[in-house]
C-alpha cells in the first residue's frame, strides 16, 4: 500500500515538473488533426467535443455567471491540457499492452467505490474531479483507468514511476505510436512522454481508496 501510494505520488510530481525539454514537433501534415498517434487521428471536432463536455460540466455545476467564468479562467489551457491527456492515454495504454498489463472493470469500479466513499457520494466525487481536474462525470471512469494502468505497469516493471524504467516504457511507445501534434496545441516530449509546455495532472493520489478495498 505505501508502495501503490508512493507511486501515484510521484508521478503526478513528475508530470508537473515536466522539462521543456523539446525531442519531437507537430506539424502540418494532417489537416483537421489536432494529434495522429499510431496512425490514427484525433481530430479538431474531437477534440472540441471534449472540451465541450468539460465546458457544459462546468456549466451545470454551479449558480450563475460570475462563478461559471471563474470556473473557465481557472481551466484556461484546457484545450491543450485536454488534447495532452488524450495522446498521453494512447501511450500509457500502448506500453500497457506491450509489458502485458491489463486493467478490468471491476478494478476501476472497486477503485470508484472507495473514492465515492471518500468524497461523501458519487456527486461529491464527480465534483471533485471537475473542479480540481477537469475531468467530467462521464470521463471519470476512463481516467480511473488511466490511473490504474500507470500504477500497475510501473509494479510490473518493478520499479515507481519516477525511475528511468517507466518513463522508457513510455518512451519507447511514444515512438512506436509516432506520436504528431498539431503545433497549435504545443509539441510532445517522446524521450518523457509527455507535452514538452505544459502541466497534466493525469494520475491523482487515490491510494487511500485502494486500501480500503484490500488492493
Amino acid at each position: 500500500m505505501h508502495r501503490r501510494r508512493r507511486t501515484a505520488l510521484l508521478l503526478t510530481a513528475a508530470i508537473a515538473a515536466a522539462a521543456p525539454l523539446l525531442t519531437a514537433c507537430g506539424n502540418d501534415a494532417h489537416p483537421g488533426a489536432a494529434a495522429v498517434v499510431g496512425g490514427q487521428r484525433i481530430t479538431v471536432s474531437q477534440l472540441e467535443e471534449r472540451v465541450g463536455e468539460v465546458r457544459a460540466a462546468q456549466r451545470a455545476a454551479v449558480q450563475d455567471e460570475a462563478q461559471y467564468q471563474q470556473a473557465i479562467a481557472r481551466t484556461g489551457t484546457l484545450t491543450r491540457d485536454t488534447l495532452h491527456t488524450m495522446v498521453l492515454d494512447r501511450v500509457l495504454h500502448r506500453a500497457a499492452e506491450d509489458a502485458g498489463v491489463t486493467v478490468s472493470r471491476k478494478e476501476v469500479q472497486a477503485m470508484r467505490a472507495g473514492l465515492e466513499q471518500q468524497a461523501g457520494g458519487a456527486k461529491g466525487l464527480e465534483t471533485t474531479w471537475l473542479q480540481q481536474y477537469g475531468i467530467p462525470p462521464q470521463r471519470l471512469d476512463d481516467n480511473l483507468r488511466l490511473q490504474l494502468e500507470a500504477q500497475k505497469l510501473a509494479e510490473k516493471l518493478g520499479t515507481n514511476t519516477d525511475r528511468p524504467e517507466f518513463w522508457k516504457a513510455l518512451s519507447n511507445a511514444s515512438k512506436d505510436l509516432n506520436v504528431d501534434l498539431n503545433p497549435r496545441y504545443g509539441a510532445w516530449d517522446v524521450q518523457k512522454s509527455r507535452p514538452a509546455d505544459a502541466k497534466t495532472p493525469w494520475v491523482r493520489d487515490v491510494t487511500a481508496a485502494q486500501t480500503q478495498q484490500g488492493m
